[in-house]
């Protein structure tokens, strides 16, 4: 594993799983997030993003812990291994409430943006396994046949892959 990508509804533990996986192999996390997002949650216009996207993807090696379904073609061209995190929308809402809950106004997913309480975004959570995770599974079986798919959906599969590394 030289190249790993981390996918999944927010909540489902991607940070953390990254952040693991780095300590296991020795391989730097990029975090798409801090990546993306400029200072009061702007979002980067697409076509910096891109370029942004393709710049990180073609260094040596990496784990990479973001979504960000409209670049993930690209990323799944450059890895060898993607994670995919299938933890249930209760569970990754429950969890993103947590986050907001224990570091409102603090920069935590990315300099600049405070965690705040955003109906929109947890609707997003909520949608996520109906509308993101569709179109997630669609990209990985278009690459399927060049990377090692991982799927984590509890966390007894998820302490057997940190077990492995």
């Amino acid at each position: 594993m030289q190249r790993i990508a981390i996918v999944g509804s927010p909540g489902s533990g991607k940070t953390r799983l990254a952040r693991e996986v780095s300590e296991r192999t020795g391989i730097a996390v990029i975090s798409l997030d801090h990546n993306y997002w400029k200072p009061d949650w702007r979002e980067t216009p697409d076509k910096e993003w891109r370029v942004i996207h393709r710049d990180l993807t073609q260094r040596e090696r990496w784990i990479m812990d973001g979504t960000y379904v409209d670049t993930i073609d690209d990323r799944l061209e450059m890895v060898d291994t993607v994670i995919t995190l299938g933890y249930g929308r209760v569970r990754c809402t429950l969890r993103v409430l947590r986050r907001i809950l224990a570091h409102y106004g603090k920069d935590v997913q990315a300099p600049g943006c405070p965690e705040k309480l955003s109906a929109e975004f947890l609707r997003y959570v909520w949608h996520f396994p109906r509308v993101q995770q569709p179109l997630i599974d669609a990209a990985i079986a278009r690459h399927a046949s060049t990377l090692s798919v991982i799927r984590v959906a509890n966390n007894r599969q998820r302490a057997a892959l940190l077990g492995r590394l």
